[in-house]
């Protein structure tokens, strides 16, 4: 007989009071609101510490204890009140008409970076690239604007840094449990989850889709780790900025093309196309490639790609672009 091992973790129970702290830990809102961030450190203050602000983490680690003794403190109960309340005044506020006047009703942005920087709880940013991104979908947000976004879910984000007693830097990566992140897969309009194809040489690779909601935009991020793909092809998608320039050239496929089919596995047609920063270029190609095999002209489809581009770049200097050869 083959002895089995079976992994298992014991979470405490939200008592249906206070229910939807789970929908406050699963929207990264709070990472620019500071009343729901401090309604989880009023439960347990050095555990909030301990899990490093993490909301969803958080609640994984939390003692019953500590959630029963919440349930019976008005404050708290007043606060958790407010903090829905105003979440839901949020969630449901109208795109203001000064903005409105300006869309079609079809109208969708799609946004692609390679980072995203919003909070701790999801390190998949390195620096100023991500917080700019994350910023423009905070705005995006706050403003109501139909607008999607796209990137990468980095199994082990980016480094963490310590210094020898030599001054030298030490990079180190650890793996992240995406079960502590606020995300979920991503699903289709009939329910299912979301997975991609990509071809690459002489090999198929798969993407699944996860879904991050940043208050009211989608932020959809793409994971090459998946049983089916080979050892390699499942570290594309290891490290922000990190591997060969093989695995670079292969994360930017991954973004630009396969966000591309990402976004048409989901139903969604977005009519204007932002690339911040030129990781996302081959949605470009993807774009055109649509095009073209749906019976327009190479010039037609050029013009309707040129014509629903944006790219914006933060680090308009040579040594912040890729160049492959």
């Amino acid at each position: 007989m083959t002895a089995q091992i079976y992994a298992l973790e014991i979470t405490p129970r939200l008592p249906e009071r206070i229910k939807r702290l789970d929908d406050l830990a699963n929207n990264l809102y709070y990472s620019w609101t500071r009343s729901i961030r401090h309604l989880f450190s009023q439960i347990d203050p050095e555990c909030w510490q301990q899990t490093d602000d993490n909301p969803r983490l958080f609640l994984k680690r939390v003692s019953q204890a500590k959630i029963d003794a919440a349930i019976a403190d008005p404050v708290f109960l007043a606060d958790y009140d407010d903090a829905c309340r105003h979440f839901d005044d949020y969630m449901a506020q109208p795109m203001p008409e000064s903005i409105a006047k300006h869309l079609q009703p079809n109208d969708l942005i799609a946004y692609f970076c390679a980072e995203y920087g919003f909070h701790e709880s999801l390190p998949i940013y390195s620096g100023g690239l991500g917080i700019l991104a994350g910023d423009h979908c905070k705005a995006a947000s706050d403003t109501g604007i139909p607008f999607v976004a796209v990137g990468l879910l980095y199994r082990q984000g980016y480094f963490k840094q310590t210094i020898d007693a030599q001054g030298n830097q030490i990079a180190t990566y650890q793996d992240i449990d995406f079960t502590t992140l606020p995300i979920a897969p991503a699903t289709d309009p009939k329910g299912n989850a979301v997975t991609i194809r990509l071809d690459f040489p002489g090999r198929v690779i798969e993407a699944k889709v996860w879904l991050a909601m940043i208050g009211r935009i989608r932020l959809f991020l793409l994971d090459t780790d998946l049983p089916g793909n080979s050892t390699d092809d499942r570290q594309i998608t290891y490290r922000l900025y990190g591997g060969d320039r093989r695995t670079r050239i292969e994360q930017e496929i991954v973004l630009g093309i396969g966000g591309v089919r990402a976004l048409r596995a989901l139903g969604l047609a977005p009519t204007a196309w932002h690339i911040n920063e030129g990781h996302a270029a081959f949605q470009i190609l993807e774009r055109l490639r649509e095009h073209v095999s749906s019976g327009e002209t190479e010039t037609v489809a050029l013009e309707m790609v040129a014509s629903t581009t944006v790219f914006t770049t933060h680090t308009p200097v040579p040594a912040g672009h890729d160049v492959f050869t």
